[in-house]
């Protein structure tokens, strides 16, 4: 959504962006040990309390923060 807004200037990219965020910090992250639950029901409520599997290591979360940091920095820096 990031890079879309970014290649774009569609403001509809960084709102979903901001929705997705807002999810994912509040459903996902681990309140009282610091990682992300890897998998949610409908209802955005813990399915498993698994930390990592088959499709979530930890690479791919870090590298997607790294990802959106960077590209955020390269908005901003077309916006100053």
């Amino acid at each position: 959504l990031l890079k879309g807004y970014q290649l774009t200037g569609d403001k509809q990219c960084l709102e979903w962006f901001e929705k997705v965020h807002d999810y994912t910090w509040t459903h996902f992250k681990d309140k009282e040990h610091p990682e992300w639950y890897g998998y949610l029901n409908r209802r955005g409520e813990v399915l498993l309390p698994l930390k990592g599997g088959k499709w979530k290591g930890c690479f791919h979360v870090p590298r997607g923060l790294y990802q959106c940091w960077k590209t955020l920095e390269e908005i901003t820096n077309i916006v100053s």
